[in-house]
C-alpha cells in the first residue's frame, strides 16, 4: 500500500518539479536581463516564489516565478531609480497582493468572461513562442549555416521526442527525458551546440535577507507605488487566471483567496532576499501538469532544485544545450494554445470572436492587465448592448378606460432609451398603469427613467400607477424616495 502511495504521488511529483525547475532557470534569467537585472535576482526570485506559493498557495499542481509579465513592467523602475527601488516595489506589490487575498477579492476573477480566458491563454502562447525565437540570435544577430542547422535541429529531436515519448511509456516526464537526453547526445558527440553557461552563469551563494537601500519616505512611496499596484494587478490577474486554467485542466477546484495571500507573502520574501517579483508562470505550470506534478510537492521541488543549481550544481546545469529548453518550451506553447477558439469562428456570438481577438492581440504588443481590461470591458459592452434590446412592451385597453404598459426585461443604463420610447404621454388616456411583474430595475438609470416617465404623465395631466413590484425592486426605488402607486 506505501509502494503503490508512493508510485501514485510522491515520485510523479518529484519527476515534475525536477523537469520544471530545468524549464524555470532559462526563463528567469531571460525575464532578469529583460528587466536590467543580475540574472541571480530572477533566480533567487524563483526560489522564494515558486517554493512559499507551492507550500502555502490555494493551488497545488501551480508554479510560480519570476515571470515575464512581471518584468516588463518594471524596466522603466530599473533603469531610472534603480534595483534598490525595485525590491521596495517588490516588497509593496507583495503586501498588495496580501491585502488582495485577506479582503477575499479573488472570486473577482469569476467575472472575466470565457473568450476572455481564451484570449489569455492564446495571448501567452504566442509569447512563449516568441520569447524562444530569441535562442536562435546570438549577439543580436540570427543563427546561419551550421550553427543555425544545428540548433533547429536539436530542437526538432527534442520536440519529437517530448511527443513520441507518451505513446511508449508513460512512468517518466516526457520533457525530463528529452532535456536530458539532448544534452547528453550532444556531451557524447561533441556537439558545439550553445548551453544555459552561454546565457548567463548561475553560480551563487545563498539569498542575504536585508530591507531594500531606499529612504523610506512619502518620496520613495510616490515614486514606487505605481508600480507596485501594475505589478501586482499583472501578477494576480496572471495568478488567478491560470488558476483557472488549472482548475478545468485538473478537474478540481482551488482557493484564489489563500493562492493571493501566498503569492503575496512569496513576493515580500523575495523582495528581502534581493529577488525579483513574480507570480504564476503559465508554461511552467503546463509543463509540471503534463509531466505528472499535482501536488505541492512538485513545487517545493522545483524551487529547492533551483537553490541546488546555484549553490552546488551549476557547472552541470550550465552545460544543457538551450536547444533541448526551446524545444520543451515550444511544445508548450503549441499545446497551451486554446486550438479549438479557432474552430469556434462560425459558431459562436461575432462578439464573442472579437474579444478573443482583441485580448489576445492586446496581451502580446501591450500587457496582460490592459489586455484583460479591454476584454472585459468589450465583453460588457457586447452584454449591454444585447440585453438592453430585449426589452420589449405589451400595450391594452382596460374595460374602465384606462391602459396598461406591460413590460418585460431588465431596466438599466443601456435600455433606459428603449423604455421611455415605448410611452406616448400624449394620447394615452387620463389614467395608466405600469405593471413591472416583468421588469427589473437594476440601476441608477433605471430609477431615474421611471421619475422621468411619472413627470412626463404629470406634465401631460394624467396619472401613472406602478404595480406589481418585486421586494428587491421596491427597496430600490423606496431608497430613491420613488412613491409608488397601489
Amino acid at each position: 500500500m506505501n509502494v503503490s502511495r508512493l508510485r501514485a504521488h510522491f515520485l510523479p511529483d518529484l519527476l515534475a518539479g525536477l523537469t520544471t525547475s530545468f524549464a524555470l532557470v532559462p526563463e528567469c534569467i531571460a525575464f532578469a536581463l529583460v528587466a536590467h537585472l543580475n540574472p541571480l535576482m530572477g533566480l533567487y526570485g524563483a526560489i522564494f516564489i515558486c517554493t512559499i506559493t507551492a507550500l502555502l498557495g490555494g493551488r497545488p499542481g501551480m508554479v510560480s516565478g519570476a515571470a515575464g509579465s512581471m518584468a516588463v513592467v518594471i524596466v522603466a523602475l530599473v533603469v531610472q531609480h534603480g534595483v534598490s527601488y525595485l525590491l521596495a516595489t517588490v516588497l509593496l506589490s507583495g503586501l498588495l497582493m496580501v491585502l488582495f487575498g485577506v479582503l477575499r477579492l479573488g472570486a473577482l476573477v469569476r467575472m472575466v468572461p470565457h473568450p476572455v480566458m481564451l484570449g489569455f491563454v492564446n495571448g501567452l502562447a504566442i509569447i512563449i513562442g516568441l520569447a524562444q525565437l530569441e535562442h536562435f540570435k546570438r549577439g543580436g544577430q540570427w543563427l546561419e549555416g551550421s550553427a543555425l542547422a544545428l540548433m533547429a535541429g536539436l530542437v526538432v529531436v527534442t520536440m519529437a521526442i517530448v511527443y513520441v515519448l507518451p505513446r511508449i511509456t508513460r512512468s517518466v516526464p516526457p520533457a525530463l527525458v528529452a532535456i536530458l537526453g539532448v544534452g547528453l547526445m550532444t556531451h557524447l558527440l561533441g556537439l558545439p551546440a550553445h548551453t544555459l553557461g552561454d546565457m548567463a552563469h548561475i553560480a551563487g551563494g545563498l539569498p542575504s535577507f536585508s530591507l531594500p537601500a531606499v529612504p523610506w519616505t512619502m518620496q520613495t512611496l510616490h515614486i514606487i507605488a505605481p508600480y507596485a499596484v501594475l505589478m501586482a494587478l499583472v501578477g494576480l490577474l496572471e495568478t488567478l487566471l491560470t488558476q483557472n486554467l488549472t482548475d478545468e485542466i485538473t478537474q478540481t477546484q482551488g482557493d484564489s483567496n489563500r493562492e493571493c495571500v501566498a503569492l503575496g507573502v512569496a513576493n515580500v520574501a523575495s523582495g528581502l532576499a534581493g529577488g525579483m517579483g513574480g507570480c504564476a508562470m503559465i508554461g511552467q505550470t503546463m509543463i509540471n501538469l503534463d509531466s505528472g506534478g499535482r501536488g505541492r510537492l512538485s513545487g517545493v521541488v522545483a524551487g529547492l532544485m533551483i537553490l541546488m543549481f546555484v549553490l552546488f550544481l551549476s557547472p552541470l546545469i550550465e552545460r544543457i544545450p538551450l536547444a533541448a529548453l526551446v524545444g520543451v518550451m515550444l511544445v508548450v506553447a503549441i499545446e497551451t494554445f486554446a486550438w479549438g477558439s479557432l474552430k469556434q469562428v462560425n459558431k459562436v456570438p461575432l462578439q464573442d470572436v472579437m474579444v478573443i481577438a482583441a485580448v489576445t492581440v492586446v496581451t502580446v504588443l501591450t500587457d496582460l492587465a490592459t489586455a484583460v481590461l479591454c476584454g472585459i470591458v468589450i465583453a460588457a459592452l457586447s452584454f449591454a448592448w444585447q440585453h438592453a434590446r430585449e426589452l420589449r412592451a405589451e400595450q391594452a385597453l382596460e374595460a374602465d378606460g384606462s391602459k396598461r404598459y406591460r413590460v418585460h426585461g431588465t431596466l438599466f443604463f443601456a435600455s433606459v432609451t428603449a423604455f421611455l420610447q415605448r410611452f406616448d404621454t400624449a394620447t394615452d388616456p387620463a389614467r395608466v398603469t405600469l405593471d413591472c411583474q416583468h421588469l427589473s430595475f437594476v440601476d441608477h438609470s433605471a430609477i431615474e427613467a421611471l421619475k422621468t416617465l411619472k413627470t412626463r404623465y404629470a406634465k401631460a395631466g394624467k396619472a401613472l400607477r406602478v404595480i406589481n413590484v418585486s421586494p428587491r425592486c421596491s427597496l430600490l426605488l423606496n431608497r430613491a424616495g420613488l412613491a409608488l402607486g397601489d
